[in-house]
C-alpha cells in the first residue's frame, strides 16, 4: 500500500515543524533575541496561493503561535 500524496505532505510538515521548533528553542537559549528577530521579520511572510485559499494573515498567525511556544518552552 503506498501513501497518498497529502499523507506524506503531512507527515513531512510535522517532522519540519518539529525539527524547526526544537532548532529555534536550542538557539534562543545559547543566543537570545533569535525569536525576536524571527517576529520582528512577520510582516514580510505571506502565503504563496493564488487563488481564493491565499490568506497572509493566517500564515502569519501560524509562525506568532510557534514562536509564542519556542518563548514558552525555553523560559520552563
Amino acid at each position: 500500500m503506498t501513501d497518498s500524496t497529502a499523507t506524506l505532505a503531512r507527515r513531512r510538515e510535522i517532522a519540519v515543524e518539529h525539527v524547526l521548533f526544537k532548532l529555534i528553542e536550542y538557539v534562543e537559549s545559547r543566543q537570545p533575541g533569535l525569536i525576536d528577530f524571527v517576529e520582528a521579520s512577520l510582516d514580510h511572510l505571506g502565503d504563496p496561493a493564488h487563488d481564493d485559499t491565499k490568506d497572509d494573515e493566517a500564515v502569519r498567525e501560524v509562525a506568532r503561535r510557534m514562536l509564542r511556544g519556542a518563548r514558552r518552552q525555553g523560559t520552563g
